[in-house]
């Protein structure tokens, strides 16, 4: 689900990632400055290790270090992300991210997917099956 609509007289683009149970639709839009907001709040106050803040911001840096404009374009990135925990979040993040980025400029799309941004990341909690203790242990087993 990705689409390209008019905001305030300026196109956005708009993309949604996944990850585990964790959903964020992204939407870009180029800008004077840059500002990434999350849930209404800034990125560095939403997601508050360096990790997390790497992970969302890798998809910009890696697409401005290639391609023709070489980082020119500032861009307004605004996230809506729920479900999962904040790792989680960030890592569906940087997918919705990835995705708007290669449809605002299909020259980024070689780059992000040779990253794998580009690819939804499948692994989920496996469910817990009856007569066992978790998805897979099973009771200690005894003769009598």
């Amino acid at each position: 689900m990705a689409k390209t609509i008019k905001k305030t007289e300026e196109k956005y683009v708009e993309a949604v990632g996944r990850r585990k149970t964790s959903t964020a639709r992204v939407r870009i839009w180029p800008g004077a400055k840059a500002s990434f907001v999350v849930n209404g709040k800034e990125a560095r106050a939403y997601f508050s290790t360096e990790v997390t803040r790497r992970l969302i911001l890798d998809p910009i840096i890696k697409s401005a270090s290639s391609g023709e404009d070489k980082g020119n374009t500032k861009w307004n990135v605004e996230a809506k992300t729920e479900g999962g925990g904040v790792h989680s979040q960030a890592e569906a993040v940087r997918h919705g991210l990835s995705r708007a980025l290669a449809l605002a400029n299909p020259e980024n799309r070689s780059k992000l997917k040779s990253l794998g941004y580009l690819k939804r990341d499948p692994r989920a909690k496996e469910r817990r099956k009856f007569g066992l203790k978790k998805a897979r242990k099973a009771p200690k087993w005894s003769k009598r």
